[in-house]
């Protein structure tokens, strides 16, 4: 917790987290049409050679993914919230892929938004183990 962050706070955003990793097992792409701010972003940093997305390019991603069978495969690793911003570290696998991600949120209207994702990929054995 940082910044005199409220438990109510920090719940609101882990739980926002966990819909996230949910959603991307599931390619949910309408619950991502509400999670992510309309100006949302998201970065790849695998390789030499960035990869960039605004939220339709995103939206059609997940669209074009099948949703994995089973349980959701992820693992939240720190939720940190000050004020109207929080930012979350997490892993979430699908088949063949495991992704680290660093989720940045931000307070509107009293909900939680997504607003930043910039991520990584490793080889998808990790997820199954």
């Amino acid at each position: 917790m940082m910044g005199g962050a409220s438990n109510p706070d920090l719940a609101a955003v882990h739980a926002a987290a966990v819909t996230y990793c949910n959603a991307v097992y599931k390619a949910q792409a309408d619950v991502f049409e509400t999670l992510c701010h309309d100006a949302f972003h998201m970065v790849c940093v695998d390789g030499p050679d960035m990869q960039f997305w605004d939220k339709p390019a995103y939206l059609a991603r997940v669209t074009a993914r099948d949703a994995a069978a089973g349980d959701p495969v992820y693992e939240i690793l720190s939720v940190e919230a000050d004020g109207d911003m929080a930012r979350v570290k997490l892993r979430v696998g699908v088949p063949g892929v495991l992704y680290e991600d660093y989720l940045g949120f931000v307070r509107v209207c009293g909900d939680w938004k997504l607003m930043n994702k910039l991520f990584r990929t490793y080889d998808g054995s990790l997820a199954a183990g």
